[in-house]
């Protein structure tokens, strides 16, 4: 399969997608490839061409990887002033008021309780509290 370019909107169609209840919050996660279970956590402003060709070396790597939309526009290039209506959104409300509270935002929780589905309690524990979603990769041996 060619990979789509960076410098275009990546239509995610290679990518299962379905929308996954949790904490009785729904997320919309991208799936692809088999084995050890892989959730990439994007950064602001979300999944990019990047972050998708990031995913799909994962899977390349032999893992399922599970990328859930937590920000943004799902495949799009970052661009203004779209970008950062995503990032005062997602960051400065309610992330920085729990991160203040020493608290865990609802992302943070959403994507704790989607690791304890799909890898196990032990990475939930491990992917900590953050004031925005990090990028990150959680894995279970």
């Amino acid at each position: 399969m060619t990979t789509p370019p960076l410098d275009r909107d990546d239509p995610l169609d290679d990518f299962e997608h379905r929308d996954i209840t949790l904490l009785g919050r729904k997320h919309r996660v991208y799936t692809i490839g088999s084995g050890p279970a892989v959730i990439v956590m994007t950064e602001m402003p979300g999944i990019s061409p990047h972050v998708a060709r990031f995913a799909r070396w994962v899977r390349d790597a032999g893992f399922t990887v599970y990328m859930p939309h937590i920000f943004g526009k799902d495949g799009a290039i970052p661009r203004m002033p779209g970008a950062l209506f995503t990032i005062v959104g997602g960051c400065i409300s309610r992330r920085f008021r729990a991160f203040q509270a020493n608290e865990s935002s609802p992302a943070t929780q959403w994507l704790r309780a989607l690791a304890a589905q799909r890898i196990g309690n032990a990475a939930a524990r491990a992917s900590g509290r953050s004031a925005c979603a990090s990028p990150a990769i959680l894995r279970c041996r």
